[in-house]
């Protein structure tokens, strides 16, 4: 089977629309959908307005200018009334980060290691009404569904419900309902755990509400069982920030 090419998964996550038959044949396979999921990443970053606004506008350093004249000979001198020109954002997007079948991304705590000591604590309970409250059923069209409940972590205020849905043909989807107050200067992400809290998975970047997120193909479930929603602050770093809202045990 002859997959997308790198060239047709870029434009698919840019959300471009695809000659028919590539369109088809993404929606038919698992594999190039999860890698378009993959790539999705640094776009859904960038739509969080606080990435995506430019920033203040910065007059350039005299050496701009000495250089200018070193190089043409002719004196530049900046007018007073020049207003600068509008910069850029000086926040670069985070790396993609490729998907090849489920490349876990390390623990790396930056902030708060009590709470962290304490979702190890919940691993196993996911507070109580998250590790009951596993429903498996079948959907209108065929599809096996398994329904967990976020529940909220110490201090945290947010839940949900998630549904893993097992599509005809094998591949799977994450629908989220997260319910969570809107943030300022961060954004919610979504991830998969081991039960050591130490291996984890970034699935991507969530808001509140609902919304569908590509689970890759070749990720075992059954050692990722944890589904947690974390809060990442606007800095790049595509590690867990050690920051988790809500939680639930696929596997409870």
């Amino acid at each position: 089977m002859q997959h997308c090419t790198p060239e047709q998964l870029a434009l698919a996550a840019l959300q471009e629309p695809l000659p028919a038959s590539d369109a088809a044949h993404l929606d038919g396979c698992g594999t190039c959908r999860a890698e378009v999921a993959a790539l999705r990443r640094a776009p859904d970053l960038l739509s969080v307005p606080q990435l995506a606004a430019p920033g203040a506008a910065v007059p350039p350093p005299p050496r701009v200018w000495d250089a200018i004249a070193a190089a043409t000979g002719v004196t530049a001198v900046p007018s007073p009334s020049a207003e600068p020109a509008p910069a850029l954002s000086s926040v670069p997007p985070p790396p993609v980060e490729p998907d090849h079948g489920g490349t876990v991304v390390p623990f790396r705590s930056r902030r708060r290691p009590v709470l962290l000591v304490a979702a190890a604590v919940v691993a196993g309970a996911v507070v109580g009404a998250g590790a009951v409250a596993v429903v498996q059923s079948t959907g209108a069209d065929g599809d096996a569904v398994t329904t967990v409940a976020l529940a909220p972590l110490p201090d945290a205020d947010a839940s949900g419900v998630a549904d893993v849905v097992v599509r005809g043909d094998g591949s799977r989807v994450l629908e989220l309902e997260l319910d969570a107050p809107a943030l300022e200067g961060s954004y919610y992400e979504v991830w998969l755990i081991d039960r050591a809290v130490d291996g984890m998975f970034p699935l991507g970047v969530v808001t509140p509400g609902t919304q569908t997120v590509e689970l890759p193909a070749g990720l075992d479930l059954a050692e990722f069982p944890l589904l947690d929603v974390s809060v990442e602050p606007l800095d790049g770093d595509p590690t867990h920030s050690g920051v988790s809202v809500a939680r639930g045990d696929l596997d409870a």
